[in-house]
C-alpha cells in the first residue's frame, strides 16, 4: 500500500490509542500458563497480539473472543500440547523470545518460525542463557530463526546478569525459570519495561544498584484478568506531532503511563514539549492517564545511553521531533535499533535526509541538525515494512512543503491498525 500524506495546518481532536501490545502479548502467554480462566478486555486487533493468540491455541489453550473480551482457558505449566507443526510467531519478536523460554522450560519440542523480518532478528542472546540452563536449541546460521527447541532434561537454575538492557531477554529467562524447583535469578543493571514481573507477581529486590528478579515453580501463576490500557508507544507519535505542528492540541484518554515505558515523554518535556498527564487511574497493575499535548517550540537535547531502554520503541519518532528543535540533537547508545524490524537508525536517517534534514549517522546513534518551524521536502519514503518507520515518516510528512508518499504503509497495522484513520481524524488541511 502506498499512502499519500498531505501537509497539515494543525492537529486537533481526541483519539483513543490502540491497546498496549506489549501487555497484551504477555497477557495471552501468561494466561496459557495459568490453569484457570482469564478474561482480558480491550485486547488489541493489531497483528502481533493476534499472533500471540494463534500461538497459544497451537499449544492447547482455548481462546474465545466476543469482540470486547478475550477469554483464555489455560493449560497450566504442565499440560501444554506438543504442536503438530511449526509455531508461527509472525512479526513478533516478543512472542518468539518469550515462547522460546516457555517451551524450553517446559521441555516441549517445537519449531518457532517468523516472517521475513523476524527471520533476520538475532536470537543468540536468548539461546545462550537457555543453553546455560541446559536447553538444546538449534537455529539458523548466526543464531537467526527458525528456532528448533528440542526435548531435553529439566533445566537448571541460573543467576543471569543481562548483558544488554532487554525486557524480552529478561522475560525469556524468567519464563524458563518458572519450571525449575530452585530459583532462577535475572540481574538487571539498567531497568527495562517491567510488565513481565508485574503481571506474574515475581519478587524483585535491589542489590548493588541493580534489580534482581526471581522465578521458580513455587511461583503461582495468576489469572490474567485485566483491562489493557492504551499503548504509550503508539501515543508517542501524536505527542511528537502535536508538539511540532503549530496550533495543535491532541487528547488521548486511558493511555498507559508505566514509568518503565515513558522515558520518551520526559525527553520531549525536556525539549520543551507541552504535555500534561491528568485523570490518572490504574487498569489492573498498570497506571494510565489522559494525555494532552499542545504545540510548543522545542529545544535540542542529547538522549543518553541509560535512557535508551525505556524509549527504544519511540526513538524513530523522537528523531522527527529533533528535526524541528532549535539546534543540534544527539542520540548515543542506541545500537539496539539496528536489530529491530529494520535497521531503524539507518532507516530513519534515510527518511530524514530524503526530507532535507541534515543527519550524521554513527554506529550507536545519530546527530540531527534541527530547525524550528521548517517545511521539509516532500519525498517518497520506504517504510522497509517496519511499522514504526512508516508512522514516523508520516508524522514528518505532515510538515512537508507538498504531499509525500509512504511505501508499504500497511506495516502500521502491526501495532496500530487505526493509525491512518486517526491521522485523517486529527489533521486540518
Amino acid at each position: 500500500m502506498i499512502k499519500t500524506v498531505e501537509p497539515a495546518l494543525r492537529l486537533k481532536g481526541t483519539i483513543t490509542p490502540p491497546a498496549d501490545k506489549s501487555i497484551a502479548q504477555r497477557a495471552a502467554l501468561f494466561a496459557m500458563l495459568c490453569d484457570r480462566t482469564s478474561q482480558i478486555t480491550n485486547y488489541p486487533v493489531a497483528e502481533d497480539p493476534r499472533t500471540a493468540l494463534a500461538c497459544i491455541r497451537q499449544l492447547g489453550a482455548k481462546v474465545a473472543d466476543d469482540g470486547v473480551t478475550v477469554t483464555i482457558t489455560g493449560t497450566g505449566r504442565d499440560n501444554m500440547a506438543v504442536p503438530t507443526g511449526p509455531v508461527d510467531c509472525g512479526n513478533s519478536g516478543t512472542v518468539m523470545r518469550l515462547l522460546a523460554g516457555i517451551l524450553a522450560g517446559a521441555g516441549i519440542p517445537a519449531t518457532l518460525i517468523g516472517d521475513a523480518s523476524l527471520s533476520r532478528r538475532p536470537m543468540k542472546r536468548i539461546i545462550d542463557p537457555l543453553a546455560r540452563m541446559g536447553a538444546e536449541i538449534v537455529s539458523a546460521e548466526g543464531g537467526l530463526p527458525p528456532l528448533e527447541i528440542r526435548h531435553g532434561n529439566p533445566l537448571q537454575p541460573v543467576r543471569f546478569r543481562l548483558p544488554v538492557a532487554s525486557a524480552q531477554l529478561k522475560s525469556c529467562v524468567l519464563l524458563a525459570g518458572l519450571f525449575g524447583e530452585d530459583a532462577t535469578q535475572v540481574v538487571e543493571p539498567v531497568s527495562t519495561r517491567n510488565h513481565t514481573e508485574t503481571m506474574l507477581g515475581l519478587p524483585v529486590v535491589r542489590e548493588d544498584g541493580a534489580n534482581v528478579i526471581s522465578s521458580s515453580r513455587r511461583q503461582v501463576i495468576p489469572a490474567q484478568n485485566l483491562q489493557i490500557p492504551g499503548d504509550f508507544s503508539a501515543a508517542a507519535f501524536w505527542l511528537v506531532a502535536g508538539s511540532i505542528i503549530p496550533d495543535s492540541e491532541i487528547v488521548m484518554p486511558s493511555t498507559g503511563v508505566n514509568p518503565t515505558r515513558t522515558a520518551s515523554m520526559h525527553i520531549l518535556r525536556r525539549m520543551g514539549a507541552d504535555i500534561v498527564d491528568e485523570a490518572k487511574d490504574r487498569t489492573g497493575n498498570e497506571p494510565a492517564a489522559h494525555l494532552r499535548v499542545r504545540s510548543a517550540p522545542l529545544k535540542p537535547t542529547r538522549i543518553r545511553p541509560e535512557e535508551i531502554p525505556n524509549a527504544i520503541d519511540e526513538l524513530p519518532v523522537l528523531c522527527v521531533a529533533m528535526a524541528f528543535a532549535d539546534g543540534v540533537s544527539r542520540i548515543t547508545g542506541a545500537e539496539e535499533l539496528r536489530f529491530k524490524e529494520s535497521d531503524r537508525l539507518e532507516a530513519i536517517q534515510q527518511v530524514l535526509e530524503a526530507a532535507g534534514v541534515r543527519v550524521e549517522g554513527h554506529r550507536d546513534g545519530l546527530t540531527i541538525y534541527g530547525e524550528p518551524g521548517r517545511k521539509v521536502r516532500a519525498a517518497r519514503h520506504d517504510s522497509r515494512h517496519d511499522h514504526r518507520i512508516a508512522m514516523a515518516a508520516a508524522i514528518l510528512s505532515l510538515m512537508g512543503d507538498a504531499p509525500s508518499q509512504i511505501d508499504n504503509a500497511e506495516a502500521a497495522s502491526v501495532s496500530y491498525p487505526e493509525f491512518w484513520a486517526h491521522l485523517d481524524t486529527l489533521a486540518h488541511r
